[in-house]
């Protein structure tokens, strides 16, 4: 499906200016699910084109997407107004932030399977086929992620984060392992589950997936789906002790103890080094152990 789309800026090339998705339907549209994408958005001018490009240029015929501004003074709206004839509904209006502006399109969402992409990420291509198709085989699951890059202000890729399948206790165990720039989940969880928690303002999406994982069983495709950036603005660069305190509350009464922990991170290496990332592994341990070094010089 080819869309022609408003221009991109001058100078722009490449994913997700110039370049679509090459992943094209090997099946009829009725047999794929209806995907929902909602963009929660505040002031991220800088970026929010490159988000909404990156979803509509998927290419993916059963697609619903939204996106739901703040009532940005940078010129957000005048970006979302430029794209509005693709978009299945959008609104530019004061909220209670970025959980009350995901809430607000899950409610509208009419989607098989929904997710959000922040105004300051983006999908790469296929992403959205690559979910969806892993969705129909597998029936029973009712979330499903992805791994994605860390990248900076120009699109660079910083550095890889890989996962495994997330369970209820790997992720009491270790935190966030999985990240909303790669993931879906089954819109009908919503009626047993309510919505995201608006109390939490930093780790409102670990305790969201904290319910779904509790709830369902996880899918993980070991492949690339989409990109968190990094800049100075980002909610994990500005309010990190916030984000700390609130995960300790959500996991406050269900503690593991020390084995557990231990026992989980030990998974989750032999899973990744089972599917082949010895490098990444490798890595990772060599990263902890220079940051443990430089803790005790």
């Amino acid at each position: 499906m080819s869309l022609v789309l408003p221009l991109p800026p001058a100078g722009e090339t490449g994913w997700p200016w110039t370049t679509e998705s090459a992943t094209r339907p090997r099946e009829a549209a009725d047999k794929l699910p209806l995907m929902t994408v909602i963009t929660p958005s505040f002031n991220q001018a800088s970026f929010l084109e490159r988000t909404i490009r990156s979803v509509l240029l998927q290419g993916y015929p059963n697609l619903e997407y939204m996106v739901v501004d703040g009532g940005s003074t940078d010129g957000s709206r005048e970006i979302i107004e430029k794209y509005a004839p693709w978009l299945a509904w959008w609104v530019s209006e004061r909220d209670h932030g970025q959980v009350d502006a995901i809430n607000k399109g899950l409610r509208r969402a009419t989607g098989d399977w929904v997710g959000w992409q922040n105004s300051d990420d983006i999908f790469y291509p296929g992403a959205l086929f690559r979910v969806a198709r892993a969705a129909v085989r597998n029936g029973k699951s009712g979330l499903v992620v992805g791994n994605v890059n860390l990248i900076d202000e120009q699109d660079r890729v910083i550095t890889d984060l890989r996962y495994v399948r997330p369970t209820y206790k790997s992720m009491l165990a270790e935190g966030m392992v999985m990240t909303n720039q790669a993931a879906f989940w089954r819109r009908e969880l919503h009626s047993e589950l309510g919505w995201l928690d608006a109390s939490y303002s930093c780790a409102f999406d670990y305790e969201w997936f904290l319910r779904i994982v509790q709830r369902t069983s996880a899918l993980h495709i070991d492949q690339v789906l989409g990109a968190l950036r990094i800049h100075r603005s980002t909610k994990t660069t500005t309010l990190i002790q916030r984000c700390l305190e609130e995960k300790d509350r959500i996991q406050q009464g269900r503690e593991l103890s020390k084995l557990q922990i231990w026992c989980y991170r030990t998974r989750r290496l032999a899973l990744l080094l089972s599917r082949g990332h010895f490098f990444y592994v490798f890595r990772a341990l060599f990263r902890r152990a220079a940051g443990i070094r430089k803790e005790l010089a």
